[in-house]
């Protein structure tokens, strides 16, 4: 026989069980609410993250890291200079299954596979010239305008006045590749371009009221540099200096206003601009 009260306990307890399971329903929907209203508001964020991270990404595709700039001097609106380096050695070659920019001391056995003469492969004569350049209190000071290259293909390209030049040859190959392939490269950080490939002639470049000075060992015209750039440099005139980077060979003299020589002895690109921009430091009295 079951006693009474036994009968009403087991009802009590049922009852208890019935209200737990409804409560223990009611706090997994609310959590499951609570965690899609999160999904959505995540969704939403990672979708703006997402673009944020595209724009970043193609951003970085029109960098350079180590292409940093000069920083911005009064010079600049004094009267300045423009140098044009012509046939420099800077040509593309894949050897083995990477691209190379070709020089006679690391490609001289593919150079002569290919039937070239390894010694016409010189772009540290480039890399030199524009360190000469971006060295010199010229371009500290803020004179210097623009430096153009043209290279033995008829390749041009513009390289702005605060660029900071790598140091050791193998970053400028590296960064010179980089140009060729790409066609320009931006500053760390922004989008403007420092080297920029751009349309031939670089006439169509030069300021109107520029004399353009083409430099030659063969050239008959031998003058004293200082005395021919004091009487050249004043203020409305920029000057235009066309000197060739490139070991063997004489530049493109049917635009050039002048072409002097200034040594009775075949000089370096390098060792031509260092005595143009002291020249220079003496007319414009940089110190």
């Amino acid at each position: 026989m079951v006693r009474p009260h036994a009968v009403k306990g087991r009802k009590h307890k049922k009852r208890r069980m019935e209200e737990a399971v409804e409560e223990e329903k009611d706090e997994v929907l609310e959590a499951e609410e609570e965690e899609g209203v999160k999904e959505e508001e995540v969704g939403n964020g990672g979708e703006a993250v997402a673009a944020e991270d595209e724009e970043r990404a193609e951003e970085a595709v029109e960098q350079m890291a180590g292409i940093p700039v000069m920083p911005p001097v009064e010079g600049a609106k004094k009267p300045g200079v423009i140098f044009v380096l012509e046939r420099a050695s800077l040509e593309v070659g894949k050897v083995g299954k990477t691209f190379h920019i070709l020089n006679s001391d690391e490609h001289a056995n593919y150079l002569k596979k290919q039937n070239r003469n390894p010694a016409d492969y010189r772009p540290d004569i480039i890399h030199q010239a524009l360190l000469a350049i971006f060295d010199s209190p010229v371009t500290k000071a803020g004179r210097l305008q623009a430096v153009y290259v043209k290279t033995e293909k008829g390749v041009l390209f513009e390289i702005k006045p605060y660029v900071r030049i790598p140091r050791t040859f193998k970053r400028f190959a590296g960064l010179m590749l980089q140009l060729l392939q790409k066609l320009s490269i931006a500053a760390v950080g922004k989008r403007e371009k420092l080297l920029n490939i751009i349309k031939n002639p670089v006439t169509r470049h030069l300021p109107a009221n520029s004399r353009r000075i083409g430099l030659s060992y063969s050239s008959e015209k031998l003058v004293d540099l200082n005395n021919y750039v004091a009487a050249a440099a004043n203020d409305d005139v920029s000057l235009v200096f066309v000197v060739g980077a490139t070991a063997h060979g004489v530049i493109d003299k049917e635009y050039a206003d002048d072409f002097i020589a200034i040594s009775e002895y075949p000089l370096s690109a390098a060792c031509c601009l260092n005595r143009i921009c002291g020249a220079l430091e003496q007319k414009w009295r940089i110190r």
